[in-house]
């Protein structure tokens, strides 16, 4: 009975990466990463506006463009010096990014939210609509918690000029301020503002 449901998983993945095979991932879908040899690893991400995903020990890996099985084989190449074999990756598109639709016969509905962005270590990154006037500790409740790869000592926020394209980057310790030892400085969060959790160095 145990080797029927282990056939019968291998066969569910199996066809899923058969019907995900020719789809070519954009900018905005979010993927979901399973590696097989350490469950610690596995991990939603959200391919980012240049077209790329980061993972652990891999940095950047290059997606939009790109099939699932692709993905997987450039995320286990980058894996193998931490494994004593090759490890196997399984990589498939959890949310396609969202089309917006326009309606021109509708009347104009009244904006009563902003996004915000979630990228790096966090446990549910992506997009996320938020009221305006929310600020930068309250929108992080919503980012799902840090991965245990996140440097909480250095989150950044990112900003970006509508009018010159030129981004702000403020460094955040969300670690000093979760134990109580500095001053909370809370921002008002804009539209488009991107909360970045980057990978924790070695022995950070």
């Amino acid at each position: 009975m145990k080797k029927l449901i282990v056939l019968l998983v291998t066969l569910f993945v199996a066809n899923m990466a058969v019907a995900q095979d020719g789809y070519r991932v954009r900018q905005g879908d979010t993927l979901t990463i399973e590696v097989l040899e350490d469950p610690g690893l596995n991990r939603s991400a959200l391919v980012l506006p240049g077209g790329t995903i980061n993972f652990p020990f891999v940095g950047a890996v290059a997606a939009s463009g790109r099939t699932a099985g692709q993905i997987g084989a450039d995320i286990a190449g980058g894996l193998a010096p931490q494994f004593a074999q090759q490890p196997t990756v399984f990589v498939s598109v959890q949310q396609l990014r969202p089309v917006v639709q326009s309606n021109r016969a509708a009347a104009p509905a009244v904006v009563e939210t902003m996004d915000i962005f979630f990228l790096g270590e966090w446990n549910n990154p992506g997009a996320r609509e938020v009221k305006p006037g929310v600020t930068m500790l309250q929108a992080l409740a919503q980012g799902g918690g840090f991965t245990n790869f996140a440097a909480q000592k250095r989150i950044q926020l990112r900003r970006t000029n509508t009018q010159t394209g030129e981004v702000q980057t403020i460094i955040i310790n969300y670690k000093a301020i979760a134990d109580g030892s500095t001053a909370v400085r809370d921002i008002v969060l804009r539209e488009g503002d991107v909360l970045v959790a980057p990978e924790r160095r070695l022995f950070e």
